[in-house]
């Protein structure tokens, strides 16, 4: 094997020019030069497949335990290793991007996720240029790099269709082509996708058999195989990061079906029943003991019976979605066998970016929303069991409730969001690689974290750390390889030392030891009281002996502890932990979190075709009076169609005409929908429309009255009783003359939402009531240009 002749740590690696004779002719017969060559990586550098799944907890995979069958992930542990002490941040965006960095989650700006970012260094949402993700120094080093799914390292006010693209995937991401969406979740059944930085629309209809799981593995599969076609002795970096298993848990009805009954017996027995597979399985030791449930999370036998079945459908849906994941995923490795390059390929199959969701309430949800909102309670029973027969299918969006989450984070405490416990950071991890792993269905107890896969990939292509990537210098990888473990179950771990924090659930591991505390509970979303900082109350457990945090040794152990804590304290000074910051709907806030705006002041221009807005994008209208005011051209047979949309079907408003009429309205989750439309059609010509929302205030979500206007002339009234305070959506976004995704108002659908008219512009205006104050549209104009 001949030497590597590049100097890597420097990238772009420099190009050197090649000393020699240079002649005046090229027809001269001395003129000679070396061959071009493409950059490649050194030798024998493996192909790379890293497979994130979302919201997964440690008990939920057959793979480790768990009641969801999943044949690929026992697959690739039958020909590779399990890792059962593999540790993720308790949180989707942070785990991501320590993932893809290979440091610690506040190191990277990532204390949380970007929804709720501020302006301190560790929780700004923003990667510092010197820590470059693992893509652009495999791409800089010759790999074909591809990512297909979830990226939710986007800021907030960088994700609008004119970036900058700086954090995107194919932007300063590393990856030369991405497929997949933007943010933390998204509709399966009607996602907004992108293709590199374009938004496009999904190639067929959930009529037509449409799921993003299988599209996002259709384009993997054609990609990997593509280039294998093309560039065989190029390797590959692709990043698989289906939304699934996020709520909403949507799968197809044949899936759910396979778990009919299964878990009638409810979570504290399906739990029992977990630990002691998991026990066969040896994932979890013999001495090991089943962690009790807390008084927060109520006994099955404590749910009213009429809510259990319901309950239980919750979990079969779940069940059934994860499955479908992991057979898409399946068909993935497939394609690399077939392709005959599995076995040169490193699989990362990372079972969960967090401990299982708890965020769906004590009784679930069919629309998560309602919960994000703090409106839960419209969920009722009565509505919930009228719904049962929905869940996983496209009228809803759907989450299981916390009992379920407790139990997919067998033998555990707590779940996703609590940081401080194994619950929330504990997830099962598989890495098959049979080039370069001799041991075939082995069990790894090394401790390891999120933070050590990118320097794993790198030992394993023979690759060094960069120190300077595009002309900035790089502070070190904070994560530790996980090679040495490959080919020795019993030799000591080197990664011994890990903090954990998030909304200050916090802990420490040190050598076998955890010293953890729970600051809050993951699903009071409103109206719960946190204790301050220095009252929180810790706990010490042994890992040596105690393999599940169930046995508190504080009392014992007082000494270590104290030294614990303040070793917590010493690695959260260290990676921009500090200020902690437990706030909760503040952070939603961008001037009350302290983060940038896309959009300032009380006004915002639209015009025709603008759309896949986030909400981040738009102007705020929640809690507040706001209107609409828009320039249209009415042809004479009238004009149908949404002159701007915000939102969709589980939450949202629409201005739009129908059967010629202007119509505001306001769906609030799916389960209220609120039309205001004028006494008279719109007549043929230019125009003036305007809607305005006058708020009743006196608190978050009221209502309001409506006013319809076609130049300055009243046309109509209406009331909306109830307005959603948070969010409207994760997915949905603002369009201007259509509506992509699912719809606001059932009076149209996406296909015949566009505007049959023409629109000349439309304006956002917030806190203004003024009626009577006509503009013309050229003052408009220029006013709103002013603003901007």
């Amino acid at each position: 094997m001949r030497p590597d002749p590049h100097a890597r740590t420097m990238l772009p690696v420099p190009d050197v020019p090649a000393p020699g004779l240079t002649t005046y002719d090229a027809k001269d017969p001395e003129t000679s030069y070396p061959p071009i060559e493409p950059l490649l990586p050194p030798p024998g550098a493996p192909n790379v497949l890293v497979v994130l799944l979302d919201d997964v907890g440690y008990g939920a995979s057959s793979a480790f335990g768990g009641p969801c069958a999943t044949p690929t992930a026992e697959r690739l542990a039958a020909g590779g290793l399990r890792f059962n002490r593999f540790h993720t941040t308790a949180l989707c965006a942070p785990t991501r991007q320590a993932l893809l960095t290979g440091r610690n989650h506040h190191s990277v700006g990532m204390g949380s996720i970007t929804e709720t970012a501020t302006s301190a260094p560790g929780n700004s949402s923003l990667r510092p240029n010197t820590k470059a993700p693992l893509a652009e120094t495999l791409r800089l080093n010759g790999y074909s790099t591809a990512q297909f799914g979830k990226c939710h390292e986007v800021p907030v006010w960088q994700t609008s269709p004119m970036g900058p693209f700086d954090a995107w995937p194919t932007g300063g991401g590393g990856f030369e082509t991405f497929y997949g969406f933007i943010g933390g979740e998204n509709n399966q059944w009607d996602p907004a996708l992108y293709s590199g930085t374009t938004p496009i629309e999904p190639p067929a209809t959930p009529e037509e058999g449409y799921h993003l799981t299988e599209d996002l593995v259709d384009h993997a599969c054609s990609w990997v195989r593509q280039q294998k076609a093309l560039m065989p002795d190029k390797p590959f970096f692709v990043y698989l990061a289906p939304g699934a298993t996020h709520a909403p848990h949507h799968v197809a009805r044949e899936w759910i079906e396979k778990y009919r009954g299964r878990f009638d017996d409810g979570w504290d027995v399906q739990r029992e029943r977990t630990f002691a597979r998991q026990k066969e399985l040896g994932v979890v030791p013999p001495e090991a003991d089943l962690t009790p449930r807390h008084g927060e999370i109520p006994a099955w036998d404590d749910m009213p019976d009429d809510m259990k079945p319901v309950l239980a459908r919750e979990m079969e849906t779940y069940a059934g979605f994860l499955e479908h994941t992991d057979t898409q995923v399946g068909r993935l490795i497939d394609a690399l066998e077939d392709l005959g390059v599995l076995d040169d390929t490193i699989v990362y199959y990372i079972i969960g970016d967090n401990g299982a969701s708890a965020e769906g309430t004590l009784n679930g949800a069919f629309n998560e929303m309602a919960n994000f909102n703090g409106m839960a309670a419209l969920e009722t029973p009565e509505f919930m069991r009228g719904k049962m027969d929905e869940f996983g299918s496209p009228s809803s969006y759907n989450h299981y409730s916390v009992g379920w989450a407790w139990a997919m984070d067998t033998p555990y405490q707590w779940t996703k969001q609590v940081a401080s416990h194994w619950g929330g950071t504990r997830n099962g991890t598989i890495v098959h690689w049979p080039t370069g792993i001799t041991e075939r269905g082995g069990l790894r107890s090394q401790f390891a974290h999120v933070i050590d896969v990118a320097p794993t990939i790198l030992e394993a292509a023979g690759l060094p750390e960069p120190t300077m990537v595009n002309g900035v210098l790089q502070s070190p990888i904070e994560g530790t390889s996980m090679v040495y473990a490959f080919d020795d179950a019993e030799t000591p771990e080197r990664h011994d030392l890990q903090y954990f924090e998030m909304f200050a659930n916090r802990g420490v591991y040190h050598r076998g030891w955890s010293a953890v505390t729970k600051h809050r509970t993951p699903w009071i979303m409103t109206g719960g009281q946190v204790p301050a900082f220095d009252d929180d109350v810790w706990e010490l457990y042994d890992g040596a002996t105690d393999f599940s945090q169930a046995h508190d040794l504080k009392a014992e152990r007082p000494d270590m502890l104290a030294k614990l804590q303040r070793l917590w304290l010493i690695e959260a000074t260290k990676y921009n932990v500090l200020p902690m910051d437990d706030r909760g709907a503040e952070r939603l806030s961008p001037e009350l979190a302290g983060r940038p705006t896309l959009i300032h002041g009380d006004s915002q221009l639209f015009f025709p075709g603008m759309g896949r807005l986030s909400e981040n994008s738009v102007v705020g209208v929640k809690n507040k009076s706001f209107s609409v005011t828009a320039e249209v051209d009415v042809p004479p047979g009238g004009a149908s169609g949404v002159l701007i949309a915000q939102g969709g079907r589980f939450g949202g408003w629409s201005v739009h005409t129908t059967g010629g009429r202007l119509t505001f309205t306001y769906n609030v989750l799916g389960i209220s929908q609120y039309d205001a439309v004028a006494e008279v059609p719109v007549p043929p010509g230019k125009h003036q429309l305007r809607v305005e929302f006058a708020y009743d205030g006196g608190g978050l979500g009221k209502g309001g009255d409506v006013t319809l206007f076609h130049d300055g002339t009243d046309v109509g009234h209406g009331r909306v009783e109830a307005t959603q305070p948070l969010v409207f959506s994760a997915d949905e976004t603002t369009d201007v003359g259509y509506q992509s995704g699912t719809t606001v108002s059932s009076a149209y659908s996406a296909t015949t939402s566009r505007f049959t008219g023409r629109i000349g512009w439309v304006q956002l205006d917030v806190g203004k009531d003024d009626h009577d104050h006509f503009i013309s549209p050229d003052e408009q104009l220029r006013v709103a240009m002013a603003r901007q």
